[in-house]
C-alpha cells in the first residue's frame, strides 16, 4: 500500500513537472520573440532619431559597446584555455586576481563621478573586500579543488570544444544585438525607455543562464557516461535530446538555481558570522543552516547532470542527486567544493577587465556614456565568461554525481574518499 502511494506521488510530481517544463519552455521562446521585436524597433527608431539629436552619437556608442562585447569573448576563450593548460595555477591566480580587478573597476566608477557610478562603485569595492576575505578563508581547499578539477577535465572530447566555441559565438552575437537595442533606447532616454533597458538586461541575464546551463547539461552528460561506463556517446544525439526534452527544465533551473544559491549563500553567511555570539544568534544560525540544507535539495547545479542523462525535471534531479550525496556522506565535501566559486570569480574578473577597458575608453571619447558603458560591458563580460567556463562546472558536477552513484567503481581513485576522511577528522 505504501509503495503504491509512493509511486502515485512520483507520477503526480512527474506530470506537474512536465506541465511546468512545457510552460516555461513556451514562456522562454515567447519572451525571446518579443525581445527581438523590441530590440529591432529600438534600433530602427534610434537610427531615425539620431539625426535629430545632439545628445547621442551612435558611432561612438556602438563602437565602444560592440568592441567591448567582442573583447569579452576573447577574454572568455583565453580563460578557458588557461584552465585547460594549467588548472592549478589558474585557480589560484583567479582567486587572488579577481579582488584586485574588481577593486580597480570600483575605482574607475568612482572617478566617473555620476550618482549611478558611485552607487555601483560601492558594490564593486565591497565585493572586492569580500572576495579577498573569501580567498583567505578557502586557501586550504585549493589543493583538493585543483585535484578534482584536473581529473574532471582530463577527458576533453574535441566536440566539446566545438560546443564551447559555438556557445561563445552565439553569446557574442546575441549580446551585440541586445546592446544595440539598449543604444536605441538611450537616444530618447524617457521613462519607458528606461523600462525597455531593464527588460533587455533581464532577458540577457536569463538567456545567458540558459545558454550556460544548456552547455552544462550536454557536457555533463558526455562526461558522466565517460566516468561511469568509459564510453563516448554520440555528441549530436546528446545535443538533440537536450534541446528536445530538457529545455523546459533548463529554463526553470536558470531561474531557480541562482535564486536558491543566493538564499543559501546568505544563510551560510549568517551561520558563519554569528558563531556562538549569544543564544539568540546561535538559534538563528541553526535555523538558517537548516533552511540552507533544505533549499539546496530542491535546486542545485549538480541536478543538471540528471536532467540531461535521465531527462528529469530540475527539482526532481536536484533532490535525487542530493540524496545520493547524503547517502555517501558527501554533503560537507560538496559544500566545500570551489568549482562554482572559481567560475563565479572568473566571471567577476572578466567582467571587471571588460568594464575597465570599456569605461576607460568611454571617459576619453565621450564621458557622458562612461557609466552606462562600464556597467553594460561588465555584465556582458561576466556572463560571457560564465558561458565559457560552463564546461568546467559540468565536468566537475559529472565527476561528483558519477562517483556518488557508484563509489566502488574502478573509474575513480582515492581522491574523494581521502578528502572525506580529512574533513571528518577536522570535525572531531
Amino acid at each position: 500500500m505504501q509503495m503504491h502511494e509512493t509511486n502515485g506521488t512520483r507520477l503526480e510530481m512527474r506530470k506537474k513537472g512536465n506541465f511546468l517544463n512545457k510552460l516555461f519552455q513556451h514562456i522562454f521562446y515567447t519572451h525571446l520573440i518579443l525581445i527581438i521585436l523590441l530590440v529591432i524597433f529600438l534600433i530602427v527608431r534610434g537610427v531615425l532619431s539620431s539625426a535629430h539629436t545632439q545628445k547621442f552619437h551612435p558611432k561612438k556608442w556602438y563602437l565602444l559597446v560592440l568592441f567591448s562585447t567582442a573583447f569579452s569573448g576573447i577574454i572568455g576563450f583565453s580563460w578557458q584555455a588557461f584552465t585547460s593548460y594549467n588548472p592549478s595555477r589558474t585557480v589560484k591566480t583567479t582567486f587572488w586576481l579577481s579582488p584586485l580587478l574588481t577593486c580597480g573597476f570600483g575605482i574607475l566608477l568612482v572617478s566617473i563621478g555620476t550618482p549611478a557610478s558611485l552607487a555601483a562603485s560601492v558594490i564593486a569595492l565591497a565585493s572586492s573586500v569580500l572576495q579577498s576575505l573569501y580567498a583567505c578563508w578557502v586557501n586550504p581547499r585549493f589543493e583538493h579543488a585543483t585535484k578534482i578539477l584536473t581529473v574532471s577535465i582530463s577527458y576533453h572530447p574535441p566536440k566539446v570544444k566545438t560546443t564551447v566555441t559555438l556557445s561563445l559565438i552565439t553569446s557574442i552575437l546575441f549580446s551585440s544585438f541586445l546592446m544595440s537595442g539598449i543604444g536605441g533606447a538611450t537616444i530618447k532616454g524617457t521613462k519607458i525607455d528606461t523600462l525597455f533597458v531593464f527588460l533587455i538586461l533581464g532577458s540577457f541575464t536569463w538567456t545567458s543562464q540558459i545558454i550556460k546551463n544548456m552547455m552544462q547539461v550536454t557536457v555533463s552528460h558526455i562526461k558522466y557516461m565517460h566516468f561511469t561506463c568509459g564510453i563516448e556517446v554520440d555528441f549530436k544525439t546528446v545535443v538533440k535530446n537536450a534541446a528536445k526534452y530538457s529545455m523546459g527544465s533548463i529554463c526553470i533551473g536558470s531561474i531557480l538555481v541562482p535564486v536558491l544559491t543566493v538564499i543559501r549563500g546568505a544563510a551560510r553567511t549568517v551561520s558563519l558570522v554569528s558563531g556562538d555570539v549569544d543564544e539568540f544568534m546561535f538559534s538563528c544560525a541553526n535555523c538558517c543552516s537548516g533552511a540552507a540544507s533544505r533549499i539546496v535539495a530542491y535546486g542545485n547545479r549538480w541536478g543538471f547532470v540528471h536532467v540531461g542523462v535521465y531527462n528529469k525535471g530540475i527539482v526532481q534531479a536536484s533532490m535525487d542527486t542530493w540524496e545520493m550525496f547524503t547517502r555517501n556522506e558527501m554533503e560537507e565535501l560538496i559544500n566545500s567544493d570551489l568549482t562554482s566559486s572559481f567560475c563565479f570569480l572568473c566571471g567577476m574578473a572578466a567582467g571587471s577587465i571588460c568594464g575597465l577597458v570599456g569605461g576607460t575608453w568611454a571617459i576619453f571619447i565621450h564621458k557622458s556614456y562612461a557609466t552606462e558603458v562600464s556597467i553594460y560591458v561588465f555584465l556582458v563580460g561576466y556572463f560571457m565568461n560564465r558561458v565559457a567556463m560552463a564546461w568546467v562546472q559540468a565536468s566537475v558536477a559529472a565527476y561528483y554525481v558519477a562517483y556518488a552513484e557508484n563509489p566502488q567503481s574502478q573509474q575513480f581513485d582515492d581522491t574523494i574518499p581521502a578528502y572525506i576522511r580529512e574533513l571528518q577528522r577536522s570535525q572531531v
